[in-house]
């Protein structure tokens, strides 16, 4: 019999009486600063980032990390693209997943109750580890990329990399408000429709889903980014995550078929555009998205048959620069 005090791993400890999908907030939520005021200063070598090249969670932070140039300063190991009944593990038997050279685990569920011993909830991805404290630190992607934005400025490759601030503060309300509705409808949304255990739970997301894809093309057809004409921000790579994976996975496996993403003419260019952008690319791995998604989620594929398909040119000229 399972420990029923035991660790989370699954999506289905999130289904709730009516069959939504309700996921559940983060656990861990302290921040590091760069004088170390939090209590966990920024530091060269010191945090350590554990991910899945197939989380679009996970994948903000590579992405983040990757445009500030912090991949010397925060270290990571990737876990195995198959979640099994253990939850995430690591191997290095698979292209690009590493074993746990930091705290020699085998699941990523040793390394959160290493963290705390009488954790219960979920392991998730990212989880953002301080090698010195022996501690997690953060596991919550939005938190993670904001520190990794700002507080880390002192170790920027470059100082063009330095000056990048996906957070601005003149932006910030802007930001803000765009995420409160593109998360739930779209981040969240391709989820709240496949994870669906009723026709009605289904029928609500994937209806407000393509509503938020619908405002974002309208927007997109006007601005280069989603806040502004002119400048990149976290807005526009949190929602780059779920455009990535829409046409590869969700279209087909999450049931999220009214149309796709190269249906939008100005989204799958801004697709186009972030996927362009020098070192992005790099953190997009096709390969472990599509395997873990068809693989791991046997209640909705029972035979973990990955798909062909799609074909898409991620490198065909977008345009977006002309706006």
């Amino acid at each position: 019999m399972s420990d029923p005090n035991a660790p989370k791993q699954s999506w289905r400890s999130s289904i709730n009486d009516k069959g939504e999908y309700a996921r559940k907030p983060s656990a861990f939520r302290n921040w590091i600063s760069a004088d170390g005021s939090s209590g966990f200063k920024a530091e060269a070598g010191r945090y350590h980032l554990y991910v899945s090249l197939a989380c679009p969670w996970a994948h903000r932070t590579l992405i983040v990390r990757k445009l500030k140039g912090l991949e010397d300063v925060i270290s990571v190991t990737v876990v195995d693209w198959m979640l099994g009944e253990g939850g995430w593990s690591f191997t290095d038997s698979k292209p690009k997943c590493t074993l746990d050279t930091v705290n020699n685990c085998k699941f990523l569920k040793e390394v959160y109750l290493k963290a705390n011993p009488e954790y219960n909830a979920n392991i998730t991805v990212p989880c953002l580890w301080d090698k010195q404290k022996q501690t997690i630190v953060n596991n919550e992607s939005s938190e993670i990329i904001r520190m990794f934005n700002k507080e880390f400025n002192a170790f920027c490759k470059t100082e063009e990399q330095r000056k990048l601030d996906f957070y601005p503060e003149g932006l910030r309300d802007k930001i803000d408000a765009v995420n409160e509705w593109v998360y739930p409808q779209i981040n969240n949304g391709v989820y709240r429709s496949g994870f669906a255990r009723s026709q009605e739970a289904y029928n609500t997301a994937v209806t407000e889903l393509f509503d938020g894809l619908d405002k974002v093309e309208t927007i997109l057809s006007k601005s280069r980014y989603l806040v502004s004409n002119t400048q990149l921000t976290e807005a526009d790579i949190r929602l780059f995550t779920t455009l990535v994976r829409f046409d590869m996975v969700y279209h087909t496996h999450f049931k999220t078929n009214k149309r796709c993403i190269v249906d939008y003419p100005n989204i799958w260019a801004f697709t186009r555009e972030l996927y362009q952008m020098p070192g992005v690319a790099e953190t997009v791995d096709k390969e472990h998205i599509m395997r873990h998604y068809f693989e791991s989620h046997r209640s909705i594929n029972p035979y973990g048959i990955v798909p062909i398909g799609p074909e898409l040119d991620f490198m065909e000229p977008h345009g977006r620069d002309k706006m």
